[in-house]
């Protein structure tokens, strides 16, 4: 039999506290728990569940997270640096600013989160899913979305330098004054994508892609040419 998870409810917790927890066989439940600046740096928190919290700038560098569920939290500035979150589930999560770099992000998910100017450059991300989320100014480089279907996600102001969106299908999505540097989109249908802000350097890297007349009008608009 599975033991259900131990809630902890409207708590603040120092490190001592949750070192405790994370000592029994069963992972905790942390429901509108105050985490805030708190460091967590290398515990075993797997299994763990938060929701409502507050982990502003708390740092989990390093520490095991996987299929950790994040509910209606605030975690601007946390750091998940090299930290494991393999099948983590996000959902309706603020981590804006907040630092993955590193982190192993393999099946995770993001759905209905504010990830504004979150760094998740040199994550290992494997089938990560991304849905209604915000991304502007995040740092992306070399993600795979190939083959994904993206579904309102903003990529305003975002890094996405050599991001592979090869047959990649955008439903309300933005890609307005995103760095797309070396990024693919052979056989992308970019029909439901805001390309707003392309510069005539980018053009190129939308070779092979699907676009509607209308965008189509507003890229050359976007490169100064007059569409009669």
């Amino acid at each position: 039999m599975i033991s259900e998870p131990r809630t902890i409810t409207d708590r603040a917790l120092a490190r001592t506290d949750v070192e405790d927890l994370a000592r029994a066989a069963t992972p905790a439940a942390l429901v509108r728990c105050e985490l805030e600046e708190v460091d967590l740096s290398g515990l075993d928190l797997n299994g763990w569940r938060f929701e409502s919290c507050n982990f502003k700038r708390t740092k989990f560098v390093g520490a095991k997270l996987e299929s950790t569920q994040w509910t209606a939290g605030r975690g601007g500035f946390a750091d998940f640096s090299g930290a494991v979150l393999r099948e983590a589930a996000f959902r309706s999560v603020d981590v804006n600013n907040s630092n993955f770099r590193g982190a192993n992000l393999g099946s995770a998910s993001f759905v209905c989160c504010k990830l504004t100017g979150a760094n998740l450059s040199e994550t290992r991300f494997l089938d990560i899913h991304f849905e209604e989320t915000l991304l502007a100014g995040a740092a992306l480089p070399k993600f795979s979305f190939r083959k994904a279907r993206l579904k309102r996600l903003d990529f305003n102001q975002a890094d996405l330098r050599q991001c592979d969106f090869r047959d990649a299908v955008f439903e309300h999505c933005s890609l307005r004054d995103a760095n797309l540097f070396g990024a693919r989109f052979e056989g992308a249908d970019l029909r439901g994508a805001d390309l707003g802000g392309v510069r005539l350097m980018d053009a190129k890297y939308f070779k092979g892609a699907v676009i509607s007349r209308a965008q189509a009008s507003g890229l050359l608009a976007e490169l100064g040419l007059v569409v009669q």
